[in-house]
């Protein structure tokens, strides 16, 4: 049987773990964790059904949650799931360990410039116009949108705002930063792919006369 400690390594998503914190109050059926996940971000993170009982079908096969009963009435019958004490387990660990944020060093917007200046396929300068007015189009709806919260009803919505807009500013910073660079980065030196070897690696025959291992 896998432990608890082998199963808390394996990669899960944000939505199994938030099935987890959900079932961790009180057992419940796929269209109630669905209708709770969606009022706890606000609105900000969609799910279909089938998001729902995919990940609920992949924690039961890990062992983290099973069905509990079935609820039947006028129409479909509801699987009702509960968590097992490896599921409560896996949500603790999921509390104590910090979220990777991505910095974005595998960013499309970034290759897309670095070709443009390798390649001299396109204008870098009109790459960076595209993306700021993008930027500025993301700046306003955001900044719309938070002034239009309540902050008696919705302050944690204002506040996950508030962290979009941040980070869109400091990307815009960012871009300025980068064409005020442009002249400095194109009298680098590209870099340069390294050198492959030819040929098949060579063998190596191990000596007779070395004592064997």
């Amino acid at each position: 049987m896998t432990s608890t400690l082998t199963r808390n390594k394996i990669e899960r998503g944000p939505v199994q773990h938030a099935l987890l914190a959900l079932l961790s109050q009180q057992s419940r059926h796929g269209y109630e964790l669905h209708d709770l996940f969606e009022a706890a971000v606000g609105g900000h993170w969609e799910l279909n059904s089938g998001q729902i009982y995919s990940s609920l079908d992949r924690l039961a096969r890990d062992g983290l949650v099973f069905e509990e009963s079935v609820e039947r009435g006028g129409g479909p019958d509801k699987r009702v799931w509960a968590l097992t004490d490896e599921g409560r387990a896996a949500l603790l660990h999921w509390w104590h360990s910090a979220v990777p944020r991505d910095y974005r060093l595998r960013d499309e917007f970034y290759l897309k410039l670095m070709l443009a200046i390798v390649t001299r396929a396109e204008r870098p300068h009109l790459v960076l116009h595209v993306q700021r007015r993008e930027l500025f189009q993301e700046l306003h709806d955001l900044t719309a949108r938070r002034n239009l919260a309540n902050p008696a009803q919705e302050l944690a919505q204002i506040l996950l705002l508030d962290s979009a807009i941040m980070h869109t500013e400091a990307e815009l910073r960012w871009l300025d930063i980068v064409e005020s660079r442009l002249d400095d980065i194109r009298a680098q030196p590209m870099p340069l792919p390294a050198p492959r070897q030819r040929g098949r690696p060579r063998k190596v025959i191990p000596d007779k006369d070395s004592p064997s291992k």
